[in-house]
């Protein structure tokens, strides 16, 4: 269900309460300790250090999903997977194939424009080792739900990473949207036709932790948005 203040609201609008958010004291007292304590690289730089707001076309086609910003990427700048080398890669990839205007993400004013995409996040605060809890998931799901309602142009749905497309399924769920059956499962590039006539195409999740593994390479992703593309071409991926 969507609380009344975001049922109304303008996808603008809902960015002002994200960034206005405190319902989850864990993460508000973590993201603004990491703010102050900083990193030594990141020294000289002033923390955004509060909740990071989704970002990108309102007539979005494509919607990317992540699990939350990075505690000294999107914490830091205040945009999501900027500054950070998970938004190396992803960046890459969405300029790759005309999603992104440049394929570099370094902080707000670095003249980013999305095309045709529409970037948002499950939790919008960095959760301390990544590692998020069931009802700070369930307290952001709001959020979500009031994006989903306005971006009515969204024909395929990236969710990177298995935490993201549970996320996802979880809000389709809440706003009484039809899933197949058997449910859709998450591996990388499993794509999934579903009732509504969007289609959900999961990927890895370029955090550092996949990609200097090789759980996730260049090419890989570089696929994702390639099938993305054919798919709004309505080509075959």
């Amino acid at each position: 269900m969507i609380p009344p203040p975001l049922a109304s609201a303008t996808l603008a609008q809902i960015q002002e309460h994200i960034v206005a958010c405190s319902r989850c004291p864990r993460l508000a007292t973590y993201v603004q300790q990491v703010a102050i304590e900083k990193v030594r690289r990141f020294q000289q730089d002033t923390y955004w250090g509060k909740p990071v707001p989704s970002f990108g076309d309102p007539q979005a086609q494509l919607l990317v999903m992540g699990l939350a910003p990075a505690a000294h990427g999107g914490n830091r700048t205040g945009r999501s997977f900027t500054g950070d080398r998970s938004g190396d890669w992803l960046f890459r990839a969405l300029h790759a194939h005309g999603f992104a205007s440049q394929p570099t993400a370094l902080h707000r004013e670095d003249g980013l424009r999305l095309h045709n995409c529409y970037i948002t996040q499950a939790l919008h605060c960095a959760p301390p080792a990544n590692k998020p809890e069931r009802q700070e998931m369930a307290n952001c799901q709001p959020y979500l739900l009031a994006e989903l309602r306005l971006l009515t142009q969204v024909r395929v749905i990236v969710p990177l990473g298995h935490i993201a497309f549970d996320a996802y399924l979880r809000a389709c769920q809440a706003l009484d949207l039809p899933l197949p059956t058997p449910r859709p499962r998450f591996g990388h590039g499993l794509l999934s036709l579903l009732p509504t006539g969007q289609t959900l195409l999961p990927s890895y999740h370029p955090s550092q932790q996949n990609t200097s593994t090789g759980r996730l390479t260049h090419a890989m992703l570089d696929a994702t948005f390639a099938t993305a593309r054919q798919v709004l071409a309505g080509m075959s991926p």
